[in-house]
């Protein structure tokens, strides 16, 4: 459990802890996709964003997720498909995130390799889902990840390895 104080900057020491990852690459032909680790800017009470996607929806339906998706040929990188995905789910304009970091990439339950950005946003940011892919978008602080139990975990197979993924809950999500 994550032992801290009022007076621990949270965003400070994630920014300092994030300039210094070597981000892991996953080599091989896979469809691409990109996905923005939106965090606002209180440095003492940072909050993740995160949406909650249409149960209509072929894939992902009704789970939550970071805004995202798969890469366009207009993209002219994974970066900028972040950044245009949470401009179309959440109406994030892409010059209001200062993006910090990259993270490692993962390839999904469907084969798609993920290539998450973390970035900040102002705390004040009007976000709206889009309704053709979206239920909401809702933000969760980030204490909540380092100080709350996992609700459960959950054990995935993937080429013959498990793999597993911590589950949380956070007022009905």
């Amino acid at each position: 459990m994550y032992s801290h104080t009022d007076t621990d900057n949270l965003l400070e020491l994630m920014e300092n802890r994030l300039s210094r990852i070597h981000p892991r690459s996953i080599e091989g032909k896979r469809p691409e996709a990109g996905v923005l680790l939106a965090l606002t800017n209180d440095p003492w009470d940072p909050h993740i964003v995160l949406t909650q996607r249409s149960s209509s929806l072929s894939t992902h339906g009704g789970e939550v997720a970071f805004p995202g998706g798969k890469k366009d040929l207009s993209d002219c990188s994974l970066k900028a498909t972040a950044l245009r995905e949470a401009q179309e789910e959440i109406g994030l304009e892409p010059d209001r995130v200062r993006v910090i970091s990259q993270l490692g990439q993962v390839v999904s339950k469907h084969g798609v390799l993920v290539t998450p950005y973390v970035g900040v946003i102002d705390e004040m940011e009007h976000l709206s889902p889009n309704p053709d892919e979206l239920q909401s978008v809702f933000k969760v602080p980030l204490r909540f990840f380092l100080d709350k139990q996992r609700f459960a975990v959950d054990k995935l197979s993937y080429k013959g390895k498990s793999i597993f993924v911590p589950s949380y809950r956070y007022q009905g999500y």
